[in-house]
Parts: C-alpha cells; sequence; structure tokens
C-alpha cells in the first residue's frame, strides 16, 4: 500500500477497495461495499474505530452508514473500538502462544489511551496483513515489531477523542486532558467518558503519525504494573480457546498417516477394510507436495470424531516406498563428529589475527570437546487445524505462530491465491518454534479439498514427536589461548552441524552471531563441516543460542580456570567493547558492552558471587546476548554422591528495555529457566534408520512438577532503549550456569548433554 494516510473520500475508498480483501463471504467475490471496508479498517456508528497498516503506520478512521446493520457488525480488524457503554474492545493482532502477548499488545496501547484498564477487552484479531502487517509470533519479536505501531494506535485513537471534546466544548485541545477513559477540560469543569465521545470522534481527521507525542517512560500509567493475563479466567475453567477446541456446525474429523521415515512414499494401504471401521467416513491417500513443510505423502482417515478415526488408525497397514525415505542416525552422526573433530577444515569461514603464533606463544592452551543432541518442540497442544473448503474458499481456524507464512503455502497446496485463504487465529497451546511451520495447516487445507464438510485435522502425541522439525544437535572442537596477562589471546573452533541440501546449513544448524560479542578474541579462527541430513530441522526456542551458549560459555570457564582468574571478572573483560553503544537510527535494539557488563554484574552481586558454599555446593554463572536480549543467568546448587542435583537457587538479570507487564515477563524468565533446566537435564531425541525413537513423554522426559527449581529470582534493568521479546532470552545461559556450578560442587567438567546420560537426576 502506498505510503500516505487513509484518506476518507470515495475516490480514495474506491482505489483501496482493490489491495484490502474482506474475509469470509467478501473474499469470494473479492469486491466489498463501504460498510465492509469500514468495519475492516475503520469505524462502526457504535463507537470509534482506529486502524491502520504496519508498512507506514498510517491510520484508518472513518464513519460507516448509519444503519442498524452497521452498527452490529465487528470490527474485524482494527485495533481499537470503544462502545457507547465505554468498553473499550483491543484487537490483538499476533498468536498468543503462552508468551502473554495478548495481554500486553492491550497494555501498550492502553497505556498510549490513557484507557481504564477495567473497562477494556481484549479480543485476537483474524489473519490480515494489509491491514496489520506482520501477524507472526516468533523469534521474541512480537513486542519489538509492534512497538511503535501499537503507541501510535493509542495516542491516534486518543487525539481523535481530544479533538472531538474540543470541538464540542469550544475549548483549545492542548487544554484537556486524558485519564481513566475520562477527558477533562478544567478551566470550564467540563468531562465526558471516551464511549459518549467516540461517535463524534470517528468523524474527526485522522492524525499524522508524525504530530503524536508518545509518552516517555516516565508518563507510563500502565507499561511496568503488574496485570492479570487477559484469558487466565477462560483458561483455568477450561474454556474453548485453542485450536483442539474448534467446533463448527457439521464438523468431521481427520487424521494422517505419514512415513515414520520422512521421505517415504504411499504405495498402496487397507482402503476397504478401514472404511468399515467404526465412525470411519472416507479413507484416502494424499500425494501431496513432497515437501516436508507443506504437504508429504500420506493416509488420510476421515470419521464422526477423533476416537473413531483414531481407533481405526491403529488397523491402518500402508506398503511404503522407502527409496527415498531418511536413514539418518543420531548415533552415528555423533561418532562420526567425534572422529573428524580434531582435523581443522583448510577452509576456514572466519580468520582474524594470527592464531597459530597465539598458540605458539601463549602462556597456556586449553582445548575441549562439546556435544548436545537433537530436541523435540513437544508443546503440550498437539498439531492441529480445522479446514472447511467452501465457495472457492479455504477457511481454516489454526493455532500457529506464522500465520503470514502459512497463507501462501495454503494457498497453493488449495490451487487459490492467497487472498482466497481466510485464517482465524486461534489460542495457540504451545509452540517454542514448532508451530513457524505450517504443516499441519497445509494437511487440513489438502485433506478438506475432498471433504464436503468442515474437518478437524487432530495429530496424536506420537504424531507430534514422529513428525516435528527438531532442534539439531551439534559438535564443537574448541582450542583457545591464554595470554602472559591472563587475558583470552586465541579462540578457535571447528563446528560439526547438518545441511539439507549440501549447499548451506540447515534450519537452526548454523554457528549463531552470540560468539562475537560475548567473547572478544584478538586472534580467532572458525569453520565447520557439515553432514547432510534428511530428518526436518527449524528454529526451537532460543534458536541455535539454545545449545551453542553451552558449549562457549562451558567453555569460557574452562578458559578463566587456566588463567588462574576470576571468573566474573574474565567474562567482563572478554566482552566485546568495539560495538558502537550507539542504537541504530531505524529504532532497532543492538548489542551494548555496557548492557551486557551490566547484567553480568548485577547477576554475579545478586546470587552471592565469591561467598563460601558447604562442601558438594556450588555457583556457576554465564551469560548471552540472545534475542536481542542481554541476559545473565546463575544457578547454586548441591549434589551428594549419587549424583543428585539439588538446585538452591536461579537468578537471572535481564535487559530488556522497559518490561511491559512485570507480572508476564517475571513468569517468561522464571519459565524460560525452567525449560532449560528442564532440557539440559534429560531431553535428547534419538534417530536410527531415519525413525524418531522416542514416542511420548514417557520416553521424553520433560521436567515434572515435585523437581522443578523452587526458586528462581529474576530481575530487570530498565531502560529508555525500545522492549525487546521476553521469550527466549532467558533460555540459554541456565545451560551453561548449571555445567559450571557442577564443576564447582564436584570438579567434574560437563562437556556433553543430556546430563542423565552421565548418571545425574534432580532431586525432589
Amino acid at each position: 500500500m502506498a505510503e500516505t494516510h487513509f484518506a476518507q473520500s470515495d475516490a480514495y475508498l474506491s482505489a483501496l477497495l482493490n489491495e484490502v480483501h474482506s474475509v469470509g463471504a467478501a473474499r469470494t467475490a473479492m469486491t466489498m461495499g463501504r460498510r465492509t471496508f469500514f468495519k475492516l479498517t475503520g469505524a462502526s456508528v457504535a463507537g470509534l474505530v482506529l486502524g491502520f497498516h504496519i508498512g507506514d503506520a498510517a491510520f484508518a478512521a472513518a464513519a460507516a452508514d448509519g444503519d442498524a446493520a452497521a452498527a452490529k457488525d465487528e470490527a474485524m480488524n482494527a485495533f481499537i473500538r470503544i462502545a457507547p457503554d465505554n468498553t473499550i474492545t483491543i484487537y490483538s493482532k499476533c498468536p498468543e502462544i503462552g508468551q502473554g502477548i495478548k495481554t500486553s499488545f492491550g497494555v501498550i496501547i492502553a497505556d498510549e489511551l490513557d484507557a481504564d484498564w477495567n473497562h477494556v477487552v481484549m479480543e485476537q484479531a483474524d489473519i490480515n496483513p494489509k491491514v496489520y502487517g506482520s501477524q507472526g509470533a516468533g523469534g521474541s519479536t512480537s513486542i519489538p515489531r509492534a512497538w511503535n505501531q501499537l503507541r501510535q494506535a493509542g495516542a491516534g485513537a486518543k487525539a481523535m477523542l481530544v479533538a472531538a471534546a474540543a470541538q464540542a466544548w469550544s475549548a483549545d485541545p492542548s487544554q484537556i486532558t486524558a485519564q481513566a477513559s475520562m477527558l477533562t477540560h478544567a478551566a470550564s469543569g467540563r468531562s465526558a467518558t471516551y464511549g459518549s465521545l467516540a461517535a463524534a470522534a470517528a468523524k474527526m481527521p485522522v492524525p499524522d503519525p508524525k504530530s503524536l507525542k508518545l509518552k516517555t517512560r516516565a508518563e507510563y500509567r500502565l507499561i511496568g504494573k503488574r496485570f492479570r493475563g487477559v484469558d487466565d479466567p477462560k483458561v483455568v475453567s477450561g474454556k474453548p480457546l485453542f485450536g483442539i477446541d474448534v467446533q463448527r456446525p457439521g464438523m468431521v474429523y481427520a487424521t494422517y498417516t505419514k512415513c515414520p521415515a520422512v521421505g517415504g512414499k504411499v504405495r498402496s494401504f487397507n482402503a476397504d477394510e478401514i472404511k468399515r471401521q467404526p465412525g470411519v467416513l472416507d479413507a484416502f491417500a494424499v500425494e501431496g507436495t513432497g515437501l516436508a513443510v507443506e504437504v508429504m505423502p500420506g493416509v488420510a482417515i476421515i470419521a464422526r470424531d477423533t476416537w473413531s478415526a483414531f481407533q481405526a488408525r491403529d488397523n491402518l497397514k500402508v506398503d511404503w516406498d522407502l527409496s527415498e525415505a531418511s536413514t539418518d542416525s543420531s548415533s552415528r552422526f555423533s561418532a562420526e563428529a567425534r572422529k573428524i573433530a580434531a582435523s581443522f577444515p583448510q577452509t576456514p569461514d572466519d580468520n582474524v589475527g594470527d592464531v597459530d603464533r597465539s598458540f605458539a606463544n601463549a602462556a597456556k592452551t586449553v582445548e575441549a570437546y562439546y556435544e548436545y543432541p537433537f530436541a523435540a518442540h513437544a508443546p503440550l497442544e498437539p498439531m492441529n487445524t480445522t479446514a472447511h473448503w467452501h465457495d472457492g474458499i479455504m477457511e481454516l481456524w489454526v493455532p500457529t505462530q506464522q500465520p503470514d507464512r502459512g497463507l501462501p503455502l495454503i494457498g497453493k497446496v488449495a490451487g487459490i491465491p492467497p487472498e482466497k485463504v481466510v485464517m482465524h487465529q486461534t489460542r495457540v497451546g504451545g509452540g517454542f518454534g514448532r508451530r513457524l511451520v505450517n504443516d499441519y495447516a497445509c494437511e487440513a487445507a489438502a485433506i478438506a479439498l475432498k471433504v464436503n464438510a468442515p474437518v478437524k485435522l487432530q495429530w496424536s502425541r506420537e504424531d507430534d514427536f514422529s513428525h516435528d522439525f527438531y532442534r539439531p544437535a551439534g559438535y564443537h572442537q574448541f582450542k583457545g589461548a591464554i595470554d602472559k596477562s591472563g587475558r583470552l589471546d586465541a579462540w578457535r573452533e571447528h563446528f560439526i552441524t547438518f545441511t539439507a541440501d549440501g549447499k548451506k546449513e540447515a534450519s537452526g544448524a548454523n554457528l549463531t552471531d552470540n560468539l562475537r560479542y560475548s567473547i572478544k578474541a584478538p586472534n580467532l579462527r572458525r569453520a565447520k563441516t557439515m553432514f547432510p541430513l534428511k530428518i526436518p530441522t527449524g528454529a526451537w526456542r532460543a534458536p541455535g543460542d539454545n545449545a551453542q551458549v553451552f558449549a562457549a560459555q562451558s567453555f569460557m570457564h574452562e578458559l578463566s580456570l587456566a588463567s588462574g582468574r576470576d571468573h566474573v571478572e574474565f567474562l567482563l573483560d572478554a566482552v566485546n567493547r568495539d560495538v558502537p553503544e550507539l542504537a541504530p537510527k531505524d529504532g532497532s535494539v543492538n548489542f551494548s558492552p555496557r548492557r551486557a557488563t551490566d547484567v553480568i554484574r548485577m547477576c554475579a552481586e545478586k546470587a552471592g558471587w565469591g561467598k563460601t558454599l558447604p562442601k558438594g555446593s556450588g555457583l556457576g554463572l554465564a551469560w548471552c546476548y540472545s534475542h536481542a536480549g542481554h541476559v545473565a543467568q546463575a544457578v547454586e546448587l548441591s549434589i551428594d554422591a549419587d549424583k543428585r542435583i539439588r538446585i538452591a537457587r536461579i537468578v537471572v538479570v535481564l535487559d530488556v528495555g522497559p518490561i511491559i507487564d512485570m507480572a508476564g515477563s517475571e513468569a517468561q524468565a522464571q519459565g524460560a529457566s525452567t525449560d532449560a533446566l528442564s532440557t539440559a537435564m534429560g531431553l535428547k531425541i534419538n534417530i536410527e534408520d531415519g525413525r524418531i525413537r522416542e514416542q511420548n513423554y514417557n520416553a521424553y522426559p520433560i521436567l515434572r512438577m515435585p523437581f522443578a527449581p523452587m526458586s528462581i529470582d529474576a530481575y530487570f534493568i530498565q531502560s529508555d532503549n525500545p522492549p525487546t521479546g521476553m521469550g527466549e532470552p532467558a533460555f540459554p545461559a541456565l545451560a551453561p550456569a548449571l555445567g559450571n556450578a557442577i564443576f564447582a560442587a564436584t570438579g567434574e567438567r560437563v562437556r556433553r548433554l543430556p546430563l542423565r546420560d552421565l548418571g545425574y537426576s534432580l532431586a525432589t
């Protein structure tokens, strides 16, 4: 859309009608009336609705035709609606996957709007990039991407309300104040609620976003306080919010069975027998597109209910063509990596300074080999999608992290343009990166094409484990040099990873940039070796950093011990100070040496670094710059003779800019730390002959409540820097802090995950 404000002239509206697409039946005809357009991008007569396009943050607000039907219309793709009774409905554009974004988005808008939070109702927006821009959730980017957009939405709506009051009261707008959904003109003693002014405000000229004065941190009234999640009462009372809860009139249910080894194709299956099973309506093979991110070949079973579909699948017999199927083996990868780790590739990816000379002149050198396994996402809600093919439209109800990515893929599968794909967001029962891929939605669309009814595709837990996009395993051979002053002088790293196409790293298998921020080595040499891999991999909570920081920060502890210096001082000395402190002009967040130093020092202080601990106890610390967050973590623990670990305390210090919702941010810091502990202790996916051996939680021991740490203390260094996300930064540094604490307590160095493979367990 052109970089201009939405005008209210009929001529400009007509031009925009060709760009903005409605949902439901409006997409069938690919045209819409004036009222429908306003419903999507403007205002209904019942109150004020403000929406805008993300590209230039242009605003759109206008009054719709004043008939009774218009008053009943819902604002499908607007950010704000203000009703006459002073109820303020705010639409959250991005997926809620448990990270609290639906609450935080509302707080950001409501603060700039000066709304009474007690009168705010949060609703989930449907997918319409033409109106909202990016609507994904991943990489802890939801808040940083939407920060200015949401603030402008709130400030713009407030400006229009003020303009309406000024006109009604013949007052200077600058003399009108707003607070708790009320406007007041002190000089005349007049006041009015937002609801009473909403209809008039909708007719005010749309403000230029550049004219809006956004609040400073000192002026926030809501941002930074504690809030209950807006969906919490519904979640705990079992209300139908998730994709798995979707019900549609006349709906049928489906399972989809793919080859256990990715790449296998269907030769034949016992179709007649399956169709005779109780409750089964149909069964058919789907050729698919042959792409794991879309639709792999498989067999669909359609039934009257999920139970019947699952029961019928127990009798399914498929003759698989395995000629192109995966034969990957994680044990073989591990063995081969160990064999070649010491053979540094002839062509390095990075070669700075004179590494060989540094090693020759070093006071001490240290070498170590680290490895970590494949891991599954294992979200609580298995993959599912409800799809309905009707009137040339593919309509879906999807728990996805990346609806934007799904639209063109689903359109491709259905053979229709993306604008004829209608996607409704549901709450997501966990993602951790798994739902960045929309394969399950594409499968539902492929099945729906052959079913004359809404169809819910429901994966089983075993499907989730067998057909994930796994965190790739990784293998690191390190060598470091300490100079005569006890400083890090050289770093050499052979990274052994995976490739899906023989050219570049597989998804999630690339070496992250964390090293160049957290470890400043004057002499640096890095190279990689890539094993071919057919098993699909992908982003996994804090991609890359989630495991690579374990290896790098653990090795930093080994180097600090060799230097004879205090570990915290060694880390501080190694922070890269060649990076300028000034943030980029585009308002994004970059690495800051000062912020890195601050979180390390505060974490050491809060954890009691240097204190004397009883025998068998230890304190470990590590830090990282991950997803634009500066984070340090410390673990204090004790270990008995049977290698049972008792976590006394976890400390996490974060600088992620201003905190939106303190309760939600603390929960994310604690949740990420617990997830990281769970992963480090026990999570591992074994692959043999292209098949996943772990099929359910009984073989994949995610941390249970009795073993969860009792004390996780989260501290935040708040600043005027733009906010960053909270879902991932508190994950990566936990594992190395844990390993460093184990060394401090026992003298045993942990260089391989998970710890259960080394005989460690958690005490209750």
